[in-house]
């Protein structure tokens, strides 16, 4: 059968206003399921009893919280600030060195596949306006769209909440549980469905295998807490 028979495919939607915080949705949540449960692994592995494993989960989640904010808004600000500056100064080109902005715009254009009488009538429209001019020089060049920037605020509220929710499962089976051990039987399985959950919900925004992306998820939390409880025991036999 022709491609021109075929059925087409269902239109899917693209992500919307939520795409530019994928990365910190994914970041904290998974950082605070893999950083606490390593924590908790290691200092179950050091003998620590059940009280001495939740007050150091408790407070690695807290810690991991106000990090995880202040640290992701003051680089979301940084780099906000960054593309100003950018903006700023190709306002300041396009107003003194138009040609030479006129011939970068051409440049990129032609990498893109525009060729001949085209790419002279595509570069004149753009050129004609100002700001169609910043804007397309912007996304080219520098990689700003405006729909894409992403709030300082949001992103560091988002990456600190989700951390702190990813940080539970570690935490909460010690508020439950008498025995230690029990706890950390407890605390991995719920991280282990945390860690896998979150590699197989990052799919439904790449598109990739599901199981994979779970299981390769789950894989790399493990080995880590493997490698944590290991030192812990170190520590508690030399210490």
């Amino acid at each position: 059968m022709s491609d021109s028979l075929q059925t087409p495919p269902e239109y899917k939607p693209h992500l919307g206003g939520t795409r530019q915080y994928i990365r910190d949705i994914i970041l904290g949540v998974n950082d605070g399921l893999v950083s606490t449960f390593l924590l908790v692994a290691g200092v179950v592995g050091g003998g620590l009893d059940t009280t001495d494993v939740l007050l150091t989960g408790i407070a690695g989640s807290i810690a991991g919280l106000v990090s995880m904010a202040i640290g992701e808004y003051l680089a979301t600000k940084s780099q906000d600030e960054v593309f100003e500056a950018e903006l700023t100064l190709e306002r300041e080109h396009l107003k003194y060195h138009r040609q030479h902005e006129r011939d970068q715009l051409a440049g990129m254009l032609s990498d893109m596949g525009l060729e001949g009488d085209d790419l002279e009538t595509v570069t004149d429209l753009i050129d004609k306006n100002d700001e169609a001019m910043l804007n397309m020089q912007g996304a080219l060049e520098f990689g700003i769209v405006e729909s894409e920037r992403r709030s300082p605020i949001k992103a560091g509220w988002t990456s600190g909440l989700l951390f702190l929710a990813g940080s539970l499962p570690s935490i909460i089976p010690f508020l439950y549980v008498s025995d230690v051990h029990t706890g950390f039987v407890h605390a991995a399985v719920f991280a282990g469905i945390g860690l896998f959950a979150v590699g197989a919900v990052k799919t439904l925004a790449t598109g990739k295998n599901l199981f994979l992306s779970g299981a390769e998820n789950l894989t790399l939390g493990f080995i880590g807490a493997a490698v944590s409880y290991f030192i812990g025991t170190l520590f508690e036999a030399r210490i």
